[in-house]
């Protein structure tokens, strides 16, 4: 992989048979026997691949719920800023979402020198236990992470069961398709990673916009079926199928659009609430 640099800061101060023996009345031409060979080493299991998204609003109680499903007492839990533009807010925003939680939150921005960096993207992201990926521009985040590399990253963290997640841009990120409010004057689709099938829109109940045109787009063929979530609610995916639907808030709803006689159908996924 060629070598790329990045910044890194942390608000911590950052497991046979053997040969048998020729017998003494064998004749001269007997074949030998063969060599002694050991059993091939199992193949090791295969990491369970993890995504925790939220239509709007990864706050403390989804970042706890991601560090649970590390399985580590105390997670490395990387903000991934990208589409934000590295945004200085959000990430003094994560440290304090972090700050009741017995985790290590570190930042990696995208906008960097490689004179100021000594690490490759691999080195800190396949170190980290989870990453969490901003909110804003999905289009420029997806366009960056191809002109970097830090998509092939991405997928490796997935597969070897680094939880990835995030709200808005950081849940549309990680599906084949979209609605996005990435580009001038419309709503429109943007296509991304695919590591999740389908489509997705965030905000579902928090912008005006976006329920109309996600069904109308299923309804047209122009988009796949897919998931859509309210600000506050979000879905738990173990490899590409829901494993858990889960909100902050009692009223916020996820749904499953589809297509049934031509017209788009919702179909409601009640969601757990979490805190």
């Amino acid at each position: 992989m060629q070598r790329r640099d990045f910044l890194v800061t942390s608000a911590l101060g950052t497991v046979g048979l053997g040969a048998g023996q020729l017998s003494s009345v064998a004749p001269a031409h007997a074949p030998e026997a063969p060599e002694a060979t050991e059993p091939a080493p199992a193949a090791p299991a295969q990491a369970t691949r993890k995504i925790l998204i939220a239509g709007g609003g990864f706050g403390t109680a989804f970042i706890r719920y991601m560090a649970a499903l590390t399985g580590k007492a105390r997670p490395r839990i990387c903000y991934l800023p990208t589409a934000s533009a590295d945004s200085p807010q959000g990430a003094l925003t994560f440290y304090q979402n972090c700050a009741p939680l017995n985790v290590e939150p570190h930042v990696q921005n995208s906008f960097i020198a490689s004179t100021r960096q000594d690490q490759d993207w691999d080195e800190v992201l396949l170190s980290m236990d989870a990453i969490l990926c901003s909110g804003g521009n999905t289009l420029n985040q997806q366009a960056i992470w191809k002109a970097q590399g830090i998509d092939a990253v991405l997928r490796t963290a997935w597969e070897r069961g680094i939880v990835l997640g995030g709200a808005s841009a950081g849940s549309l990120c990680w599906f084949e398709e979209g609605t996005t409010d990435s580009r001038p004057k419309a709503l429109s689709i943007v296509k991304c990673l695919g590591f999740l099938p389908g489509s997705h829109s965030p905000h579902y109940d928090a912008e005006p916009g976006r329920r109309p045109l996600y069904q109308r787009l299923i309804a047209s063929g122009e988009m796949k079926p897919g998931y859509a979530c309210d600000n506050d609610a979000g879905i738990y995916f173990e490899g590409t199928a829901v494993k858990r639907v889960v909100a902050t808030r009692a009223a916020a709803k996820v749904y499953y659009v589809s297509v049934e006689g031509g017209r788009a159908v919702e179909k409601v996924l009640e969601p757990e609430r979490i805190s």
